[in-house]
Order: structure tokens, then sequence, then C-alpha cells
């Protein structure tokens, strides 16, 4: 091909592309002002089309780091660390769930604001602590006494080791899912807090998976001085704020309170007036922490609280303490009759009535009130008068009385017999 035959193919695609040429077939001189190639008829290299899945309809899959998996404490935890290797507020949690939003690949992830680590508040006022006298036993001297002398001369001994193996073989029933027991009453004073600290004690001293007990009664709770914690920090609401399933169970325990007699704490508040748990930080807490304990109590609002009628409906059993007055009995006949009639979830089947005595002469037969109350269909454990919970400030499960820790253990077996299915 000849110089002028490439040159009029070149001329002859410019004339039919965009009509720059000149009609006598000879490109336009450049002027000396040019600033060269027109910028639309440059060649420009595409860019690389980005990766699409076969099926436009399919689900693009995760993005798979290689490698060990990071902790959370190390991926996630933002600021510096304060040496226990936790998750600090204000650290970006990985999103889970459908519809969660992946972390960018390409820049930082947007950071949610810092929340400020609470500061510890002592359970008690220090200037209140030396007012408080030596814890007595639950038992007097004399009863003590007489009850030694029937080991030793009566064939009650035996019964009475009969039944507690049958309690402890009860209290150490495996579990396959976290169980979830709410205690709540109808007034404040029935003995809720108190029968939810013995039941923490119970399960802690008899089995091998970690106990929680939760305090979700905020306002003024008295749950900590019952369990000797010392003080209070994190709190239910502060938890639903940082709290990831991502984490793990070292984790977790670094926002909770060790109580000494067995079990762990997480508290409602640090005593302060007007403090409240909104239900929705209650159920992000709840179903986040039931993977990690075999056993939660909840030490719930009095009904009809919202939160309370909510925490009844989700357990799996319920503990209704009942004060041993004449008032206290048909009050808690007439919460029984309401859970009869609600149809969805049936309720009644998985609850049990804790009997609380509060003075050593009852003014009500307790036999008597405990058949009432089993009309209704639940079953009745009365938990008698103890001089060391009377006396309140923390529960020490060596200085309760023979019956009450009977009792206790008697409550916290049927009670997990209907966590998990058995006695309903």
């Amino acid at each position: 091909m000849s110089g002028a035959d490439w040159q009029r193919d070149v001329l002859r695609q410019l004339r039919g592309e965009d009509g720059a040429a000149q009609a006598d077939g000879r490109l336009p001189a450049p002027g000396p002002a040019a600033p060269g190639p027109d910028p639309d008829l440059a060649v420009r290299p595409e860019p690389a089309p980005a990766p699409v899945p076969a099926d436009p309809t399919a689900p693009v899959a995760p993005v798979t780091m290689a490698g060990p998996a990071l902790s959370a404490a190390s991926e996630f935890s933002a600021g510096p660390a304060d040496g226990s290797g936790l998750v600090m507020p204000g650290a970006v949690l990985p999103a889970v769930g459908p519809g969660a939003v992946p972390r960018s690949v390409s820049g930082p992830a947007a950071r949610p604001p810092a929340i400020p680590s609470p500061t510890p508040v002592p359970s008690v006022d220090p200037d209140l602590a030396p007012a408080q006298r030596r814890s007595r036993s639950g038992d007097s001297a004399v009863r003590r006494t007489s009850r030694s002398l029937r080991r030793l001369l009566a064939s009650s001994a035996s019964r009475q080791v009969a039944e507690a193996t049958g309690v402890a073989r009860g209290l150490q029933q495996p579990v396959t899912t976290g169980r979830q027991l709410v205690v709540t009453s109808i007034r404040g004073g029935a003995g809720k807090t108190t029968v939810a600290a013995l039941l923490n004690l119970t399960y802690a001293h008899y089995r091998q998976d970690p106990v929680l007990v939760v305090e979700a009664d905020p306002a003024l709770g008295t749950l900590p001085i019952r369990l000797g914690a010392p003080s209070v920090r994190w709190t239910c609401s502060d938890l639903a704020q940082v709290i990831s399933p991502s984490m793990q169970f070292a984790e977790i325990t670094g926002y909770l309170v060790q109580v000494e007699e067995g079990g762990w704490l997480l508290p409602g508040s640090q005593g302060r007036v007007g403090t409240r748990l909104e239900l929705a930080d209650y159920r992000a807490v709840m179903v986040a922490l039931r993977r990690y304990f075999g056993i939660t109590v909840v030490d719930c609002e009095t009904l009809p609280n919202p939160l309370a009628r909510t925490a009844l409906a989700a357990a799996q059993a319920r503990v209704l303490v009942a004060p041993a007055t004449v008032e206290g009995v048909a009050t808690t006949r007439a919460v029984l009759d309401w859970m009869a009639d609600v149809p969805h979830p049936r309720m009644l089947p998985g609850t049990v009535v804790a009997l609380t005595a509060h003075s050593p002469d009852a003014a009500i037969d307790p036999t008597a009130a405990a058949r009432h109350l089993e009309a209704a269909g639940v079953r009745v454990v009365a938990v008698p008068y103890d001089r060391h919970l009377a006396a309140g400030g923390p529960i020490r499960a060596s200085l309760l009385g023979q019956e009450t820790r009977m009792a206790a253990g008697r409550l916290a077996a049927a009670l997990l017999d209907r966590a998990v299915g058995k006695g309903r």
C-alpha cells in the first residue's frame, strides 16, 4: 500500500467519525498555540471491570483473611489498652447478622463516639461500713445443738441425706443452652432480691458451668450489697453499648463483678436515683450473654412493670416471690390467675412461688397458704425465717440456717426442672 492510500484511509475514517477533517481531503494544519490532540479523540486505557458473580442474583461470598484469626481485643480495641485485654468502649466491632455492612478495606472504618469508662462506685458508703455489725448465723445456738442431737439419736438424718442427694442431682442436671430464670414479685419488700441472691449462690455452689445474676431492677437495687460486691462499675445499660457476639468469655467477665461466694454479677445501676434500664438494652444484653453462661438469674423489677412482663415471657422459668402474709398471698394469687389467662407464651407451667417468711412469728399458716397458691397450678416452696437473711448485708452461705439452705436448694432444683421442661 502506498503512502497516499494510507493517508486517504485515515482521512476517510476521520470524516465518518466526527467530520472534523476538511472537505478537500487535507487535515487542518495545527496552529502554533494548539494544545495537542483533542481530548475527545485521545485513546484512554479502559479501567479493568469490577469482578461480579456469575449469577447477578447470587450473594457475593465474604472475603476471608488468611492466617490466624485475631482476637477481639487486638483487632477491635480502640484507644490505649487498660491492661485487661478487654474490648473497651468506643471499639469498632465486627458487622454480624443479616444486612450488616462489612468494614471498608480501602480506608479506616468510622468509629462510634467513645464511651467513657465508668468510675467504680462502692456498693456501701465507706462512712456507713463501721455501722454494720458482725453477721450472725441463721440458726440460733439452741437450734444447732438440737439438730446435732437429732442426727445422733434419730433416724431423720438418713432422710435428710436422701433429700439433699436428690436436690443436688436436680441442680447438677445438664442444660443444652443457657437457661434464663427470672425472679419478680408483685411489690417491693417481698424478698425478691434475697431470693435471687440465694439462687445465684446455690447454682454456683453445685454447678460447674458459669452462673450469672443480672440486676434488672436499677432503681436503687441492693443485689450488689447482698452478694458482697465491693464496688460497682459497669451496669447493664453500659454493657449494652459495647457488647458483641465476637467477644470471648474472658472479655465478657471483664465487665462483670466476680462474686466471692461464687458466680458473676451484672449490676443494674451504681446506686443513683432515677436510673432506668431500657427494654432494648435489656434484650441486647440477655441475647448476647446467653451463650456464655449455663444459668442466668435475673433480679427483675416488680410487676406490672413492662420490663418485668417482657422478662417473664422470655424466660425459660420464673419465680414469683410472695411474702407470707394474708395480703401477700392474696395479691400473688391474683397474679397467678392473670398468668393463667395469658395464651402465649404459657407462663404458669414454668412458674414456682417462693413463700418467704420475714418474721419468726408468722401471722399466717404457711401450709394453708401454700395450698391456696398451689390450687392455681404452681409449685410453692416455703423459705423460712432466717436471722442471717433478716439482718441484711452480704449473704454468707456458711451462716445460713440449715432449713434455709434446704429451701434454697429445693427452689433452685424445681426452677431448673421447669427450665429444661421436666416439671411442667
